[in-house]
């Protein structure tokens, strides 16, 4: 089952969010993820304006997830964390499967 890491994000400095964002990105695709929404300004429907970017990243699994997070690879990226942004990091599982609407 698919898993995901959502990410709230603020930004402190372009130039090490760059590098984060590269060294995090290469991490990401070497543990079989994939961006589904990077840096996406966020259209706030319910509750307070942050002004943060979201992240979304999908996992082929919660293990997966979790094996990238602790990995040697991701761990470069955190190198240029704190300098380049400040952010919420949250990991969440999905669904087997959606069960259908009664029509």
């Amino acid at each position: 089952m698919a898993a995901y890491v959502i990410s709230e994000v603020e930004v402190l400095d372009e130039k090490q969010m760059a590098e984060y964002r590269r060294l995090a990105a290469a991490s990401i695709a070497e543990y079989g993820g994939r961006y589904l929404a990077r840096a996406a300004e966020m259209e706030v429907a319910e509750g307070e304006q942050t002004g943060r970017r979201i992240v979304i990243v999908e996992f082929p699994s919660m293990q997966r997830l979790k094996e990238w997070h602790a990995s040697a690879s991701y761990a470069e990226a955190l190198k240029f964390r704190d300098r380049a942004l400040r952010r919420r990091l949250i990991f969440v599982e999905g669904v087997s499967a959606m069960p259908r609407l009664a029509t």
